[in-house]
């Protein structure tokens, strides 16, 4: 397999742009989900679910930006 060089730094930057995406896409994922608040007894599993919403939202995010950045970076750079 062979990487290269501009496209490991389409990667990073496609990484950064990730963290930029990661905290707006997350609040408005959970406006949706907190608009439909369940009952007391339900809280604590759902404050579990919504955490483990958000790691999958992160690493999916930083895996499909990393993988467009690397794409760009490899047309730009060759």
């Amino acid at each position: 397999m062979e990487l290269s060089l501009a496209g490991l730094i389409g990667a990073v930057a496609g990484t950064m742009a990730s963290a930029a995406i990661y905290a707006p896409l997350v609040d408005a994922i959970e406006r949706g989900l907190r608009g439909n608040r369940p009952d007391a007894e339900h809280g604590a599993y759902f404050e579990q679910e919504l955490a483990l919403l958000r790691r999958g939202i992160l690493a999916v995010d930083m895996l499909a930006c990393a993988g467009i950045g690397y794409w760009i970076g490899l047309k730009i750079g060759g």
